[in-house]
């Protein structure tokens, strides 16, 4: 059992200003793992490599998010969150600096994953601002943080495209060091100080996280529903580039840029799903959001017609998935973090690391699938990651029941 710490911070110390200094860090950091989706053509050429290759940067850059999720949000429960977090942004800023300056394909990709494992900060920002208001807020607070998140997802390729585009592909790392480390002093000052929640160590905080994905069913439903719909939403962003790239649009990379700035209207449901997590329970969001996903499948196929057309589908189609992705974790992460306040950190450790090793299997299956058989193939394996997400929804209906009668007893015996 984790030995709580009794002088942890109490809800409601989360004011508006410092929710959305909050939600602009969450974009900003986690900008850092996806602009690099963008720049695989100009990587690909700058260095005078494969796009196979220059797409596997992305590819690692997620792998590495994935691993320091599971080996460094942990500690968020065992060490104060405010130096924390400030000492892994000025990692992040030293690598990116790294990558922007490497002079081959293998420094960059060594950089790209260090990026990728230091940039976990807003995995560490949700958790505690979770812990830091009462229950009935809790999805709307999450929500605003989360649009945020989005903010940062989608406006990194408009960021990394554009600039890419202009400066070169080196010119986003360099931009995106200085922004990063202005983050680390801004941060440092606006975040609260606090205790940690528990005093175990660090192997039994690991442990934990494995434990908890064996044993929380709510958590393997939350796991299972955005592994899925997230590994389509990166096999679609990563083969994206590709496609409009190639011969049937011809275009430049600025262009995977705008068509992000269209996703970004997804970020204005994020606040949305977050009320109607608490009013309507996270479940009913998550179905929508699958449904959703399914849609845009269909929608995201007419881009292969190429011309206006087919851009048009394209960008209907990745507003509908950014949208049903982004609302549903809202809805996964408002749900885990109901079960165990004092393992906030940990629950969420399991819960992205299992997303972002189902993102890099997306975008490394979406690039072969586009290179081997066209973008009708990227469709069809979104169209097969939202069935499963579908299908895993109904088979929890059945227990969905009694899952909604242990939560609450949960709940009470960590107060």
């Amino acid at each position: 059992m984790s030995r709580k710490d009794r002088s942890a911070p109490t809800p409601t110390d989360v004011g508006r200003r410092l929710a959305l200094v909050m939600a602009l860090a969450c974009g900003v950091g986690v900008a850092n793992v996806y602009f690099p989706q963008a720049l695989t053509p100009l990587i690909a050429d700058g260095l005078g490599i494969a796009p196979a290759t220059a797409a596997t940067v992305a590819t690692v850059t997620q792998l590495g998010y994935a691993a320091g999720i599971f080996l460094l949000v942990p500690l968020g429960d065992r060490v104060p969150r405010r130096p924390l977090i400030t000492g892994l942004l000025a990692t992040t800023c030293a690598a990116l600096l790294v990558a922007g300056l490497a002079p081959a394909t293998g420094l960059l990709l060594a950089a790209g994953a260090v990026v990728g494992v230091a940039t976990v900060v807003p995995q560490l920002l949700l958790p505690m601002a979770a812990g830091l208001v009462e229950p009935d807020r809790r999805g709307s607070v999450i929500g605003t943080l989360q649009a945020g998140l989005i903010g940062g997802i989608l406006l990194a390729r408009t960021f990394g495209g554009v600039l890419g585009e202009h400066l070169g592909w080196r010119a986003p790392y360099l931009v995106a060091a200085v922004l990063t480390g202005l983050l680390a002093v801004v941060l440092g000052l606006a975040l609260p100080g606090g205790a940690p929640a528990v005093h175990d160590r660090y192997s039994t905080l690991l442990a934990d996280t494995l434990r908890m994905l064996r044993t929380e069913r709510e958590l393997q439903r939350s796991v299972l529903f955005q592994v899925t719909v997230f590994g389509g939403f990166s096999a679609a962003w990563t083969a994206l580039a590709l496609l409009i790239t190639g011969p049937e649009y011809g275009l430049g990379a600025q262009a995977v840029g705008l068509l992000a700035l269209i996703g970004a209207g997804s970020m204005f449901c994020a606040p949305a799903a977050g009320r109607w997590v608490d009013r309507l329970g996270p479940d009913r969001v998550n179905l929508w959001c699958i449904l959703a996903a399914l849609a845009a499948a269909a929608i995201l196929a007419a881009g292969s017609l190429g011309g206006a057309v087919g851009l048009v589908a394209l960008a209907a189609g990745l507003l509908v998935l950014d949208v049903a992705v982004q609302c549903g974790q809202v809805a996964n992460q408002a749900r885990i973090f109901a079960l165990q306040p004092e393992a906030r950190s940990r629950l969420n450790t399991g819960y992205m690391t299992c997303a972002f090793l189902g993102g890099s299997a997306g975008s490394w299956l979406g690039t072969r699938a586009y290179l081997q058989l066209g973008w009708g193939a990227v469709c069809a394996l979104i169209a097969l990651t939202a069935i499963l997400a579908l299908a895993a929804y109904l088979a929890g209906r059945r227990s969905g029941q009694s899952d909604r009668v242990a939560q609450p007893q949960r709940a009470a015996i960590s107060r």
